[in-house]
């Protein structure tokens, strides 16, 4: 896993290149933005399982379908793979937040994501609904924290959505 100032070293590494301003900033924004990043995954952290319960709850809400005879979470077994899976994506979106960076979600997450819905017949419009509900409810959890730093909270979430809306699912 690289974070975000092992990006910048490689970057410049592989162009032969000393660090210029553009990467010191790069590198200091990191840092300055590091409580705040610390201050969210300790909020995801405590509040984990709430959160995917929240949107679970939201999710079939709007989707009462998918939990019908027929629906991708019908039946205990498929229900319980759906909730591990909201968890995954909000734990990787807490690993790239923590590293500053969205390259964790590509080697860990969403690299053979692909594949695996294919062979599972594993519809991606309610996957990609569930991580935008899981960026509200995380918004909204920092808010009543008073804390929002909505660039930072979103990046991983968004980046998830839209790696797999370009997708062929």
């Amino acid at each position: 896993m690289q974070d975000a100032i092992t990006n910048v070293l490689n970057k410049y590494d592989l162009i032969g290149k000393y660090l210029d301003n553009i990467a010191i900033n790069e590198i200091n924004n990191y840092f300055s933005t590091g409580i705040i990043r610390l201050e969210v995954i300790q909020i995801i952290n405590s509040k984990a399982s709430n959160i995917v319960k929240e949107v679970a709850n939201k999710l079939y809400s709007e989707q009462p379908e998918l939990l019908r005879p027929g629906g991708n979470s019908y039946t205990t077994r498929r229900y319980a793979t759906c909730l591990r899976d909201i968890d995954y994506y909000l734990r990787y979106a807490s690993y790239s937040l923590i590293a500053g960076s969205t390259n964790i979600l590509n080697e860990r997450l969403l690299d053979g994501l692909r594949e695996t819905y294919l062979s599972l017949n594993v519809p991606v419009g309610p996957t990609i609904r569930s991580i935008q509900i899981l960026k509200e409810v995380v918004i909204n959890e920092m808010k009543a924290k008073n804390m929002i730093n909505k660039q930072i909270i979103t990046e991983p979430f968004d980046y998830m959505t839209n790696n797999l809306s370009e997708q062929n699912l």
